[in-house]
């Protein structure tokens, strides 16, 4: 497996992910189709210009084309200050396998070893049960509950938070 930065040919991924009601389950129901091309070409500036790291999670390496889905880790500010998130989506034929997790953990590391973003927190939905996996088997810690904006949606998240120069787990 290996990521990528996404880049402006990702659309059809990006629709898969985001205008889908199944995966958008969790986050308050797809997306409208309209603007994702806007939305894609933002995070493919934004990783090429490394303000952030938005990758693809491309299962096999030598099939370069199929797309397992994305991890992203931004920072934002908050009104406690700035704050590092990292967040993922994996696409249903590829759920169940581990793909999330390796995909969050190869990031992680690479915050790590490139001791970039400090504090990574993430904010999956009370109800996900897989992602809030991923953040327990990973070495977040789990800070409590919150509501969190996103797509002009409020959900009611877990609040989950790594540093992974010390926390992240093997």
């Amino acid at each position: 497996m290996r990521l990528r930065n996404v880049t402006p040919d990702d659309v059809d991924a990006y629709v898969r992910m985001r205008c889908d009601p199944v995966m958008m389950a969790e986050l308050g129901g797809p997306l409208p189709r309209d603007g994702i091309e806007d939305k894609v070409r933002r995070d493919a500036r934004e990783a090429a210009d490394d303000v952030s790291w938005t990758r693809m999670i491309v299962p096999d390496p030598d099939a370069p084309e199929v797309v397992a889905g994305s991890v992203t880790l931004w920072s934002h500010d908050t009104d406690e200050g700035p704050l590092s998130e990292i967040g993922w989506m994996v696409l249903p034929e590829f759920q169940g396998r581990g793909v999330g997790k390796r995909a969050v953990r190869m990031l992680l590391e690479q915050a790590r070893d490139e001791n970039r973003w400090g504090v990574v927190h993430a904010f999956p939905a009370t109800g996900n049960g897989p992602s809030n996996g991923i953040c327990r088997s990973l070495g977040f810690r789990l800070l409590g509950q919150v509501d969190v904006t996103f797509a002009d949606r409020v959900l009611h998240s877990n609040h989950w938070a790594v540093d992974p120069r010390v926390d992240l787990r093997r």
